[in-house]
């Protein structure tokens, strides 16, 4: 929330100006007969947003709320009114107090409002009815080329306000995340990809339709786009079934003794931070995150547990025995080897040979091998003396052990965690 609050503000200073200008028009009778058709829209936006679904990468949507704020803003007409002329701050209005009033049933159940969200579905929804209603006068319904034209420049502004939200979205998520922009923009525009394409495709269709079919335009395109959201929530949840069972396996070496409980859980979490501070993508980060977990997984091959589970305090030849043991039993899955390869090479030095880095190293094993040794050192425990002397152990091997760039990374992470301790 703090990193989108110039996002929100700006979505608010809109919704303000949307409203009073919409109330003054609907008070004076500017719509007539169209009245309805904004509540029609105002009600499937709610029950989209009620619809809300968990999608892969810790990302939250409501596909069908978002198709029907670009339908409302691309309408051109509605069957038995002919064409209509909706402003962007009926538009904002409507998107606004339907999304709002989707959110309040999971708001009673203790869901919490997606505020950045709502504010890029408002300025996006709002960009949309303005380029929209720019280009639309200069499409005379002269000739057989009128439809044609009309759906072309729909599909451009969805596409137009589909970047637009893709944009903001790696905005707020470059910021509440401490990643590059640029990393962030890429996740984004792959995401969009799929269910983006979906909910804009599904906003033209409708609007293109209304004007033949009224009413019976929202549900008929609704219903595809609900299977393709449903589909989307299937693979999520596979998705996180499959990082559940990941999760479970790698607690085997806690209930075995062989490393302290938590430790698994605290090198993945942690190893995530400063890969993302790293720039590494949603695809890289997911093959970390698997590697973090069952990075001791080998442990499970030694006849005595090492004291504490602190693979940095036995030597070089066991660290790598225990890691490509580990990589052995990843790869039987058949499905994890760059999870494999990770754990395999997460004992290697940064600098083999004094002054010369190995270039092969992935970084995800570079990252391992420094969270790995600080979590070793630390622990559990939140006092900031033993953070920062673990942290200076760290310095002192950098020269060959460690990566400078991950381990200057971590301490940025550590500082941080401790401000916002106190």
């Amino acid at each position: 929330m703090r990193a989108a609050g110039p996002l929100v503000v700006a979505a608010g200073i809109a919704v303000i100006a949307a409203v009073a200008v919409t109330a003054q028009d609907w008070s004076a009778g500017r719509y007539g007969d169209l009245r309805a058709v904004p509540l029609a829209f105002g009600l499937f936006i709610a029950v989209g947003e009620i619809l809300r679904i968990n999608l892969p990468g810790s990302r939250q949507s409501a596909p069908l709320a978002a198709a029907g704020a670009i339908a409302f803003a691309l309408l051109p007409g509605f069957k038995g009114m002919g064409e209509v002329d909706y402003s962007w701050s009926l538009v904002v209005t409507v998107v606004t107090l339907g999304s709002v009033v989707g959110a309040f049933p999971g708001a009673l159940v203790g869901r919490r409002m997606h505020v950045d969200e709502l504010a890029r579905r408002v300025l996006t929804s709002m960009l949309a009815a303005a380029l929209f209603r720019s280009h639309i006068g200069s499409l005379q319904p002269v000739g057989d080329g009128y439809a044609w034209r009309l759906g072309l420049v729909m599909t451009l502004v969805a596409i137009a306000a589909a970047v637009a939200d893709a944009v903001l979205a790696a905005a707020v998520r470059a910021t509440e995340e401490h990643a590059p922009y640029r990393t962030a923009l890429v996740d984004e525009f792959r995401a969009l990809v799929g269910i983006s394409s979906a909910i804009g495709a599904t906003g033209v269709l409708i609007a293109l339709a209304a004007p033949k079919m009224g009413y019976l335009a929202l549900p008929v395109f609704a219903i595809p786009l609900l299977l393709t959201q449903f589909s989307f929530r299937r693979y999520a949840t596979i998705e996180a079934t499959y990082l559940q069972t990941i999760r479970s396996l790698a607690k085997v070496t806690e209930v075995g003794g062989y490393t302290e409980t938590g430790h698994s859980r605290r090198v993945s979490i942690l190893s995530k931070a400063v890969a993302r501070e790293m720039g590494l993508s949603e695809r890289q980060l997911k093959d970390l995150d698997y590697a973090a977990l069952m990075h001791d997984i080998g442990q499970l091959s030694l006849t005595d547990p090492i004291p504490g589970g602190a693979t940095t305090m036995v030597s070089p030849v066991d660290q790598r025995q225990i890691a490509e043991l580990g990589a052995e039993v990843i790869r039987q899955a058949g499905v994890l080897d760059r999870a494999a390869l990770i754990v395999e090479r997460q004992a290697d030095p940064y600098r083999p040979q004094r002054g010369t880095q190995d270039d092969s190293l992935p970084l995800e094993s570079r990252i391992i091998k420094v969270v790995n040794a600080y979590d070793d050192l630390v622990g559990a425990s939140v006092e900031t003396d033993r953070k920062l002397r673990a942290l200076e152990r760290l310095q002192l091997g950098i020269d060959r052990e460690y990566d400078p760039d991950v381990v200057d990374t971590l301490a940025r992470i550590i500082e941080r965690q401790s401000e916002y301790a106190y």
